[in-house]
């Protein structure tokens, strides 16, 4: 290079154009992603029978705002739902707080027996009970005094007390699982 030869520092002639495109390509990809997921989303949210869930923005910002989820009926039974969602938001880094009444320890933490038991803060209560007594844990979830959102699982619906904590202000999803909506908004 030669002092003062200013041509030196410019790129090779077509480079900048190449990197505008490489650039460009790269952000259509991002936005065929964002596209993609919030399709899927809508999808697994079309599949759920309450038509009142939050939008595919609502779930992401709840999804991503969520640290501490407190899930009643986690199991002890590996092979379950209620087992393996769980360990898997354990493992994305949630918070996940046991409470099961039959059980003095899930997923290397204390359970909790109820509810209402439970000391920590918790910003979701995920509900992996049967549809018959779901609307008594939504009911539980009324109480706690940092007003969490309310997530009912796959299959599990407590429409009368879904409509109670809504109409309180609660964030209520239903009949929708957690960990599907997780995998298409962090795919």
């Amino acid at each position: 290079m030669v002092q003062g030869d200013e041509s030196s520092h410019r790129p090779p002639k077509g480079a900048t154009a190449l990197r505008l495109e490489v650039a460009g390509s790269a952000k259509t990809r991002l936005s065929s992603a964002v596209v993609n997921r919030e399709r899927e989303l809508r999808r697994l949210l079309k599949a759920s029978s309450d038509r009142d869930n939050p939008s595919p923005d609502a779930l992401a910002a709840l999804l991503k705002d969520v640290q501490h989820i407190a899930v009643v009926g986690l199991s002890r039974y590996l092979e379950k739902a209620a087992r393996r969602v769980p360990s898997y938001l354990a493992a994305k880094g949630f918070d996940v707080i046991p409470v099961n009444p039959n059980a003095e320890r899930l997923l290397g933490r204390r359970s909790y027996p109820t509810l209402d038991d439970v000391e920590e803060p918790v910003d979701l209560v995920l509900i992996f009970r049967p549809s018959a007594v779901a609307a008594g844990v939504v009911e539980d979830a009324l109480r706690r005094p940092e007003k969490p959102a309310i997530w009912l699982q796959t299959g599990i619906v407590a429409d009368e007390a879904a409509t109670v904590a809504r109409s309180a202000g609660r964030t209520v999803v239903q009949d929708l699982c957690i960990f599907r909506a997780h995998r298409v908004l962090i795919a």
